[in-house]
């Protein structure tokens, strides 16, 4: 009995500490509020504001389709469930009309909210912690200058326990820790502004960076490209020239494509062109200068190369087939495309990524450059998810991987209905 009780004191003064210490780990970072609000906002600081906040994508999640601007309510799918984003209006009851700068800045650094609560990082603090207090103020000034909204925010449907804020204190604990961004001084100051757009407010790794099984991003793999979670597209390596590494390219076309969503080696599709739509493509061209110089000298890495085995005759022929009814109008008999408008397949590295994927995705649910100033009417490519059975399609995606001295992978029904069946088409 003696010992009984010895093993339950044990396990609950072990409970305590690890309560304690996961409580403490929650706090590191956090300044004391300030009592009084120091921050004046002026029209200089609102279209500073304005500036960052397309710079950090923030429309993009804070408003449902057809709704008012950063109203929230948008539904981000994650593997553990929904989360409904925020509204970022001055409401008083719903929005942010009662949060001052500083506990606008502890939600972006910090990632809890004015009323205590820890924040999930489909939020993405953990790379919005870099953001510097001067430009979280002006986002905080912009978002309270816009019309207040009263349209009451949403309850997350998350699968028990990850609905808890225990279990999100014990992520936070294991993955998470407030940093401010560090200038190299070895680098020139256009490298440094990259690096913090890219880093901070850009949040690209959170998408182009594999996660773990608790959807956090691995540690020492940040650009290495990642099945991004439930909207199932791959986000191809940053750092890698077989995917997309641009540390070959001239600056100008990374900034371009940036820019415009085109340029002479790549177009954006899916999540990436709506990044371009809402957000890149209003950015000063000394900004995109920034990030480009950023990007071209991330260090690259050779990525192993996957063992490929030659597709099977009655696949390359029936892709062929499917090729010559469907696409080669617009990408050529060759696969050589028509410019910016129809990107050319052969030798496009988007084709022959390991994952496949995007591709399939492409010829079941169309493709769509985003409409930007430099490029106003795009080309789209039709969705063929009702006009070519699983078994076309993964043909014909056979055929583009892997003719016009492309290799890669192929592709059976199966996995074609893999893709389908994950985004419900």
């Amino acid at each position: 009995m003696r010992r009984s009780l010895k093993i339950a004191g044990a396990l609950i003064g072990l409970a305590v500490v690890a309560g304690f210490a996961v409580h403490q780990l929650n706090r590191i970072g956090e300044a004391p509020l300030e009592v009084s609000e120091s921050v004046q906002i002026t029209p200089a600081l609102v279209a500073r504001g304005e500036y960052l906040a397309r710079a950090g994508n923030c429309m993009a999640c804070h408003t449902v389709a057809g709704g008012a601007a950063f109203a929230g309510g948008r539904a981000i799918e994650t593997p553990f469930g929904i989360i409904y984003s925020t509204n970022l209006t001055p409401a008083l009851r719903s929005g942010i009309g009662e949060w001052s700068s500083s506990e606008f800045w502890r939600a972006m650094h910090n990632g809890r909210a004015r009323d205590g609560r820890l924040l999930y990082p489909a939020f993405p603090y953990t790379s919005y912690t870099q953001v510097t207090r001067e430009d979280s103020n002006a986002i905080w000034g912009y978002l309270r200058s816009l019309p207040a909204v009263d349209q009451a925010n949403r309850a997350n449907a998350l699968d028990f326990p990850f609905n808890t804020q225990v279990a999100l204190a014990g992520w936070r604990a294991m993955f998470f820790r407030p940093a401010a961004f560090e200038a190299d001084a070895a680098k020139p100051a256009e490298w440094n502004r990259g690096a913090y757009l890219v880093q901070g407010l850009g949040h690209c790794a959170a998408c182009h960076t594999p996660r773990n099984v608790l959807g956090a991003t691995q540690d020492g793999a940040a650009f290495r490209g990642g099945l991004i979670p439930v909207q199932n597209w791959y986000a191809p390596a940053l750092n890698a020239p077989q995917e997309a590494g641009v540390a070959a390219w001239p600056q100008a076309d990374v900034e371009r494509l940036l820019k415009v969503g085109t340029s002479p080696h790549a177009t954006v599709s899916g999540p990436m062109a709506e990044v371009v739509f809402r957000s890149t493509q209003y950015l000063d061209d000394s900004d995109l200068s920034a990030m480009a110089t950023y990007l071209r000298a991330l260090p690259q890495q050779q990525m192993s190369a996957d063992k490929v085995e030659a597709p099977t005759r009655v696949s390359m022929e029936l892709g062929a087939s499917v090729y010559q009814q469907n696409c080669a109008a617009c990408h050529g008999d060759k696969g050589q495309g028509d410019g910016e408008s129809f990107p050319a397949l052969a030798g496009n590295r988007a084709v022959t990524l390991h994952s496949p994927t995007n591709v399939v995705r492409m010829v079941l649910n169309g493709g769509y450059m985003p409409a930007t100033a430099g490029n106003p009417r795009p080309q789209g490519m039709p969705p063929y998810l009702h006009v070519l059975s699983d078994k076309e399609i993964a043909a014909v995606v056979t055929f583009i991987r892997n003719a016009w001295d492309n290799q890669a992978s192929s592709l059976d029904a199966t996995d074609v209905y893999r893709v389908r069946e994950r985004r419900g088409s």
